[in-house]
């Protein structure tokens, strides 16, 4: 009779697959960068709606039109910028109005914001860089006062 008191011997103990120990963390670790790109990319797209959004509202605001594009640009930069962006890597394109800046003209802008392929935390981005952008449009105020004219929107 065995004793309750013998230890085992021989390799009848021994786990099976302790391999996959690595292997799973290492499928651990892309995981949770390709979590953490796809956040990069979310919070790039969200950065540059706010600023396309922003810039037409500088837009469409201003008194003239020269002061409405350096307004539009300024202000399309600094929305960037208070998302942590870096403005350097922001395209903010030239606003396409229908017609002459007047009343009830209608203004697109559109910011495209180029984002890493692989973006590490704390280490930073890597690889080719991915354009993600967004396109805001708004109507200038009929019942604005300053500019010329009357309103005549369709």
């Amino acid at each position: 009779m065995n004793s309750p008191t013998r230890r085992c011997r021989g390799e009848r103990g021994q786990v099976g697959g302790i391999e996959a120990l690595p292997f799973g963390f290492m499928i651990f670790i892309a995981v949770t960068l390709l979590i953490a790109n796809a956040w990069g990319v979310i919070d790039a797209k969200m950065a540059v709606s706010s600023s396309a959004r922003e810039a037409v509202r500088a837009y469409v605001e201003a008194d003239t039109q020269g002061e409405a594009e350096a307004a539009a640009d300024a202000r399309a930069r600094e929305t960037l910028s208070a998302y942590g962006r870096d403005d350097e890597r922001a395209t903010v394109e030239q606003p396409v109005v229908t017609g002459d800046f007047a009343r009830c003209a209608r203004v697109s802008i559109t910011v495209t914001y180029d984002v890493p392929t692989l973006v590490i935390p704390f280490i930073g981005g890597f690889g080719n860089l991915q354009p993600v952008s967004s396109t805001f449009t708004e109507v200038v105020d009929p019942f604005r006062d300053g500019l010329a004219g009357t309103a005549a929107c369709p």
